[in-house]
């Protein structure tokens, strides 16, 4: 896809590599001038599976799962999964959303919803730390858990229904960290 005037592209660390070294071509979209772009809908699919292996890695830390003193410790993995959660939904909606809306207005109604699922979650992330700053216990951190895994689960799926072929289709500007979150 060429490049428009104006815009910057943004090339990913494995598009340095020499050609045959990837496995995964379908992560990448080819330019004219043989420049690979990332492929923001790999990217968040990517960043959906490090936040579901968080969240799972949060619910085991519950259940006192881990034999490590770090592995143990509620605070790293469910603040953590928390932290990563709100960086990924703050990054969409301050860096890719708006970029979506300016080149596809016809998906305001789509980025509206996706902003409220952002909503809804964060409230619910607030509950899980009011809980676990009260030291409730693991079934009721599990229902806080368990509530915000079906929403974003839920959430994941409509994004990834609505905006995977659309991210593939734009010239994004910006790296995949700002636009996505420090997963990316």
């Amino acid at each position: 896809m060429p490049g428009r005037p104006g815009r910057s592209r943004v090339i990913s660390r494995a598009a340095r590599q020499p050609r045959g070294a990837r496995r995964d071509r379908r992560s990448t979209s080819i330019s004219s001038d043989t420049d690979r772009l990332v492929a923001f809908s790999t990217q968040l699919r990517n960043v959906h599976q490090r936040l579901r292996k968080a969240l799972d890695l949060a619910r085991r830390s519950i259940d006192g799962e881990f034999d490590d003193a770090a592995g143990q410790d509620l605070l790293l993995y469910c603040r953590g999964f928390c932290a990563a959660l709100s960086g990924h939904h703050r990054s969409e909606d301050g860096g890719l959303f708006p970029q979506v809306i300016a080149e596809h207005p016809g998906l305001k109604p789509v980025i509206a919803n996706l902003m409220s699922d952002h909503n809804m979650l964060e409230h619910l992330i607030g509950q899980l730390t009011a809980a676990m700053d009260a030291d409730a216990g693991p079934d009721e951190l599990h229902r806080h858990l368990d509530g915000i895994g079906a929403v974003m689960e839920t959430h994941f799926k409509y994004e990834e229904s609505q905006l995977l072929v659309v991210l593939d289709a734009l010239a994004l500007e910006g790296e995949p960290g700002r636009l996505l979150g420090d997963l990316a």
